[in-house]
Order: C-alpha cells, then sequence, then structure tokens
C-alpha cells in the first residue's frame, strides 16, 4: 500500500449514491442487502470491485458506489460508474427491481417504509434511530454525491477549508434535484438540505450551521468541534458508539482519520456524467479559491459563517435563480459588486476556471446543459407542475430511472 500523503488536488474521491426502486410501481424496495449478496456471495457491507467498491447505507432501500480509493482525474470516471450501475440493475432484475436517481424519492412515507440496515455496523445505524428518530425524510429518504478532497498538514487543510466554507453555500445551486417530497412540491429546489439540517436538532452542535465554523487547524477542529460533538451526545451514547468523526453532519466534514475534507451538500442527478460534470466545475473552482486567484487566503479565512449560512438557506430554496448581492462574497468568487442569479457565479466559475484541454469532452456537454437548462430540481419542477397526480410524477421518475440507465441527462 502507497502511504504516501496525497496533496491539495492531487486526486479526490467520489461516492454516489442511488434508491432501489420496484420497476413498475416506483415505491422503494429495501433489497440493498440481497444485491450485496448476489454480487459477494455472503451479506456484506462493502465489496470491493476494481476501480469501485459497493457498500451499504442506513436503509436498506439505498445502495452507495464510490471510488476504490482516490482518483487522480475524474476523465472518463463517468462510464465507469455506468458500468457498474448497469450491473447492479441486472442484479435487480429477477427482484423487478431498478435504480431510480435525484436525491429525494417523490413520495415514500419514511414513517412506513423505513427499513434500517440490520446486518454489520447495525448498532450504529440503531444508535441514531434510538437517539435522533431515523423514519423521516431527512435521514431515510436522501441520496446525494460526495466529493473527497484530500490535503497534507494544518497549512493545507486551512486553504481548502476557507475555500469550501466560501463555495459551499452556492454549491446546491447547481445540483439541486429535489422539489418534491410526499407528493407535491416543497416550495424547496433542495428539500434534502432542507429536511437535513433539520436532523440532529436534539443535539445542534452535530450539525452547526451546515457551513462549518472557521477553524483553521486540527487541534482546534477537535477541540472546537469533535470534543463538543462527543460532549453534547455523551449522555445518549454512553457507550460511545457514535463518537467519531462520522458524527460529524456539517455541509462539509474533516475526515482527519482520511486526510480529507468530504463536501455532502450535492444532490444526486440522474446520471454519472452529470454528477461528475459538477464535480469537476466545483474541484476547478475551489482549486482557484486555493490558488488565491481573487483574493487572499486570510480574506477566504475571515468570512463569516453567519452570512455564508444565511446565503445557504435561500440557495436551497431558489437554487440557480437567488439573487445575490453580498460585494464580499462576489469579489471572492471574482466577480464585480452587483445583483446576480447564483447560476452567473457558476457560468463565471466554468468559463474562468475550467480549461476545456483538460476537462472530459463529456462532462463539459453536461455542465454546459445544466448551466443552460437550470439545475434538474429546475427542470423536475417545470414537468410536474404545480400539482402533480401521482401518475404524472411516476411518468417523470420513470423518465428519470431510464436517464440512469441510458446514462443521459434529463429534458
Amino acid at each position: 500500500m502507497n502511504d504516501t500523503p496525497l496533496h491539495l488536488f492531487d486526486a479526490m474521491g467520489i461516492e454516489l449514491e442511488y434508491m432501489i426502486v420496484d420497476r413498475r410501481d416506483l415505491c422503494v424496495r429495501p433489497v440493498a442487502d440481497r444485491v450485496l449478496m448476489a454480487a459477494a456471495g455472503n451479506i456484506v457491507s462493502e465489496i470491493e470491485l476494481g476501480p469501485l467498491a459497493w457498500s451499504n447505507e442506513l436503509v436498506l432501500h439505498v445502495i452507495e458506489l464510490k471510488t476504490n480509493g482516490p482518483v487522480p482525474t475524474l476523465a472518463g470516471l463517468h462510464r465507469t460508474f455506468e458500468r457498474h450501475l448497469d450491473r447492479i440493475n441486472g442484479l435487480l432484475l429477477p427482484m423487478d427491481a431498478r435504480l431510480m436517481p435525484t436525491a429525494c424519492h417523490p413520495w415514500m412515507d419514511p414513517q412506513r417504509e423505513t427499513v434500517l440496515w440490520p446486518h454489520e455496523y447495525s448498532p450504529v445505524y440503531e444508535a441514531y434511530d434510538r437517539i435522533f428518530g431515523c423514519k423521516g425524510h431527512g435521514w431515510s429518504n436522501l441520496q446525494s454525491m460526495h466529493i473527497n478532497l484530500p490535503f497534507h498538514g494544518d497549512d493545507e487543510f486551512a486553504r481548502l477549508h476557507a475555500a469550501i466554507r466560501l463555495l459551499l453555500p452556492v454549491m446546491p445551486a447547481l445540483t439541486a434535484a429535489s422539489p418534491i417530497l410526499d407528493g407535491r412540491p416543497t416550495g424547496y429546489m433542495d428539500a434534502r438540505m432542507e429536511v437535513y439540517r433539520h436532523n440532529a436538532e436534539r443535539i445542534p452542535s452535530i450539525a452547526g450551521s451546515i457551513v462549518p465554523e472557521p477553524v483553521y487547524t486540527r487541534a482546534d477542529y477537535e477541540r472546537q468541534i469533535f470534543q463538543r460533538m462527543y460532549a453534547d451526545i455523551a449522555p445518549f451514547d454512553p457507550d460511545g458508539t457514535l463518537q467519531h468523526e462520522f458524527l460529524n453532519s456539517r455541509g462539509a466534514i474533516s475526515r482527519f482519520d482520511r486526510g480529507a475534507i468530504e463536501i455532502r451538500v450535492l444532490d444526486i442527478q440522474e446520471c454519472p456524467r452529470a454528477d461528475l460534470a459538477a464535480a469537476a466545475l466545483i474541484a476547478a473552482a475551489l482549486k482557484a479559491l486555493c490558488d488565491e486567484r481573487w483574493v487572499s487566503l486570510e480574506r477566504l479565512k475571515a468570512m463569516a459563517t453567519r452570512p455564508l449560512a444565511d446565503l445557504f438557506l435561500r440557495v436551497i430554496r431558489e437554487a440557480d435563480q437567488t439573487v445575490i448581492e453580498d460585494k464580499d462574497f462576489l469579489q471572492a468568487v471574482g466577480m464585480p459588486p452587483s445583483k446576480v442569479q447564483a447560476r452567473e457565479i457558476w457560468q463565471h466559475l466554468a468559463e474562468t476556471t475550467l480549461s476545456t484541454q483538460t476537462v472530459d469532452p463529456d462532462l463539459n456537454r453536461a455542465l454546459e446543459s445544466i448551466l443552460a437548462k437550470g439545475c434538474l430540481a429546475r427542470r423536475i419542477s417545470r414537468a410536474a407542475g404545480a400539482g402533480p397526480s401521482r401518475e404524472k410524477l411516476c411518468d417523470i421518475y420513470g423518465a428519470l430511472c431510464d436517464c440512469l440507465a441510458k446514462g443521459e441527462q434529463f429534458l
């Protein structure tokens, strides 16, 4: 095993989560353990299959695909994910099930349909359920893409954490894909993040304001975030089952155990090509910020949490159409003081940070489609209208399943 530490933007890890649904009525099907058993020969929580690994999640109707370690480039990676998705859909076919993309099931009833993973690691999930109650949309009905970006040492951590804090509030403007819950529009383009941010309200230190605090060394992070979380949950978790770095539920969590920051605010798109197009742009924009393209690192580090958190709340509601006037924010991303929509920020970042020579042409085309037509939630909302019937939603989400199977974008 190569123990050489990875530095900023040497590589990244990608994790994609998908729902398992009935092939006909698209209701959730809790059979992730059967899929993993079919692939591995026995029930496992994770199986490594060459460049990717498959693993379980909190609930039995979700399966995760992830790069088997950090990868140096995203070029061609969508095709690897597509091949593995084809294999999973093949395993699901005898079960009359299939994979569904997007970040939330549009009519799932979590109180009635949640089935927690009952095998290895189940004590962790049982502890979460006992303390917070996992039969809710924010726990059992949400699928996301996680990007893991490496760092080595406090200097690189500070630079990456400052950049992510700045950009995180507008990331859902690019990736929002969850406008519908309980069979009706929610008023949020990113309803997944709206329900997610309330998950741990019983112990507020676990998620904070979703936008991480301005903490820039491992020692300070340990003292100000980890130790506070562990102390606050201890009365509810006497065995210490949840007192690990994974307890952190901010929108970007610092994983010192793996030398990476994991970004968690990105909704799953309709196909891996769209997911990785968003990941490529986000990584390029973060690199520009880390390189102090527009403002100094000290300016980035000084950005207050409250304005960023307030912006995040507006973006999860309005996504690409969020109006932004904050002069400090706009200057930090290289835009003049003005009034712009969030989509214009991402268009600017695409034009100034992405090199068409180094990015996979397939990802460039996918990104151009997102920027031109709006985030996936916007496209789903246009198709659904104000009061969609179950039949209408079944048609739309069936089409999204087909997009996933074919590697195509929606509308």
